[in-house]
């Protein structure tokens, strides 16, 4: 399955070297303010980048197809793309018969049996900007019924 949550629920769609990925958000409800600049940010803040990432640079520039009027929900299904723009799918043709090791090559094909062996198809990590998307749109909601959820790390092994 594709899609998660209950009350929320949220499906994505796409493939990590298609022409987009998006996501359908369901169960919002109507009036809450959308604030696109909020979301970007947050999907600025998840984009690759360092020694150990991939060299893959994606905008992550997210655009709105439905379900907001004027700034505010409709109550309707939210739906949100980004257009993919740095897929280079012939890089992945030496590998096409290698499955990786750290990657979901393998169980991809087990559960879906189909290999995508350019970026893993719905297995790449690609597909978690979907899910950080996902996750700005329920902080709007808490934001606007006053609720901040905070974390922080307890303890490590024998570290408090």
């Amino acid at each position: 399955m594709n899609t998660f949550g209950n009350r929320l629920r949220f499906t994505t769609f796409g493939e990590s070297h298609g022409s987009q990925i998006g996501v359908v958000i369901d169960g919002l409800p109507a009036g809450i303010r959308f604030d696109i600049d909020f979301i970007q940010n947050e999907m600025n803040r998840r984009k690759p980048g360092g020694k150990y990432s991939t060299k893959r640079k994606e905008e992550d520039k997210i655009e709105v197809i439905s379900g907001v009027f004027e700034g505010f929900t409709t109550g309707t299904s939210l739906t949100m793309i980004i257009k993919n723009t740095n897929q280079k799918s012939s890089d992945y043709e030496q590998i096409k018969q290698i499955y990786r090791p750290g990657h979901a090559d393998y169980t991809y094909m087990a559960k879906y049996s189909i290999r995508d062996y350019k970026g893993g198809g719905r297995s790449s990590a690609r597909e978690t900007a979907l899910r950080v998307a996902s996750g700005a749109v329920a902080k709007l909601i808490l934001n606007e019924l006053g609720i901040e959820v905070t974390s922080g790390l307890y303890s490590m092994g024998k570290i408090k």
